[in-house]
């Protein structure tokens, strides 16, 4: 990535690794950028989005058209910086207007060094990666940019998503904790495969006291700080490729420690019961993924973040190393695997993000569903 100084009617475009391209203006850092073309359906919540670790090395396209009207603050992000590689849109804020907002979302991507692009047809792009899948993309901006055929070459060189192993870039170099929120009930330990700040909070309210490790975080140190609980957060990357974390959560299963993993937590619990994972065609990402919990019926409007899946049989208990296990979520545009659960062991996933940073809170009843697993083990 190159960045320069910004220009508000700069001319950028946007070129897929298919070929197609798009021709608009610099939004945010004027310079290159490179990643994987998604598109985020979410109408509110964009700072969020930008902050959440899941989308490093992608770039997020937002299909809602006016996008930075209530500009930025300093309370909403969801870790330390902005992740994605780019980002685009088709109608930006000329001035926020919001009184939580301090400064414009421009201007943050500036400060950040985040090349975008605006003033192109997001319907019609979002259309395309709906047909042909994600896909890599590059965006580039200045006054004096290649022709297309030698951007569509560079686009082509740059690493897919499809074996990357991402997580322990995205995730906390040293462990800490998140206190709990009046009386300490229990003790999480939260291995951070790109966890967003909301998610420990979510606990910390529960009178869960979190100590979030590294992803690196060996079983030793796992349980050096006496969990009640261990819990496997969100993240980028391809869980193939994953092989710490999983050897990581099988101990945690030979132990019985009650266990709750979200996002790609859920695919690595999916591997180590030894169901395989595969890429999406384009994925789900946005804040209204209608999910329905086969435990009760109820049906949720969930905020999603994945590109990959786990492969399990949706209609049948299947047999594992630890015990019998189910689909126990569903994602109903698609049939997706939404959740997992085991029968004969306290542990269980699912596949989007329930603490809501941004969304709706259909889905924050799985904290307390954990705390109860965590109260069980103890009686």
């Amino acid at each position: 990535m190159t960045i320069s100084t910004r220009g508000d009617q700069t001319p950028a475009v946007l070129v897929l690794e298919d070929g197609r391209a798009f021709r608009g203006r610099a939004y945010g850092a004027v310079g290159e950028t490179f990643g994987e073309a998604v598109f985020s359906t979410g109408m509110t919540g964009y700072q969020e989005t930008l902050t959440d670790p899941s989308y490093h090395r992608q770039v997020v396209i937002m299909t809602a058209p006016h996008v930075g009207n209530t500009g930025v603050n300093d309370e909403d992000p969801e870790s330390g910086r902005i992740w994605v590689s780019g980002y685009v849109v088709r109608d930006p804020a000329r001035k926020p207007s919001n009184w939580r907002s301090q400064r414009s979302l421009d201007e943050e991507l500036v400060k950040q060094g985040v090349v975008g692009i605006s003033g192109i047809d997001t319907r019609a792009l979002t259309r395309h990666l709906r047909e042909r899948g994600a896909m890599r993309v590059g965006i580039f901006s200045g006054n004096a940019i290649p022709d297309e055929g030698t951007l569509l070459a560079r686009v082509r060189q740059a690493p897919e998503m499809t074996g990357a192993d991402l997580s322990a870039e995205v995730a906390t170099k040293e462990a800490y904790v998140v206190p709990a929120i009046g009386t300490k009930k229990f003790t999480v330990a939260a291995i951070d495969l790109g966890i967003k700040g909301m998610t420990p909070h979510r606990m910390a309210e529960r009178g869960v006291e979190v100590h979030v490790l590294p992803a690196t975080a060996t079983l030793e140190e796992v349980y050096a700080v006496n969990p009640d609980g261990v819990f496997f957060s969100n993240g980028p990357g391809d869980p193939s490729t994953a092989d710490h974390p999983v050897a990581l959560m099988r101990g945690v299963l030979e132990r019985s420690t009650p266990l709750f993993g979200i996002c790609f937590g859920n695919q690595i619990l999916g591997r180590a019961l030894g169901f395989g994972t595969y890429k999406l065609k384009y994925g789900h990402r946005g804040i209204n993924q209608p999910v329905q919990d086969r435990t009760t019926g109820k049906v949720e409007v969930t905020a999603h973040n994945h590109g990959f899946a786990v492969d399990a049989p949706l209609d049948q208990v299947s047999d594992t190393e630890f015990g019998r296990a189910e689909v126990s979520h569903v994602c109903l545009n698609d049939q997706v695997v939404e959740g997992l659960q085991l029968l004969d062991r306290p542990a269980f996933s699912v596949q989007y993000h329930p603490e809501a940073a941004a969304g709706p809170h259909d889905a924050a009843y799985l904290f307390d569903r954990f705390t109860t697993l965590m109260e069980g083990q103890r009686a």
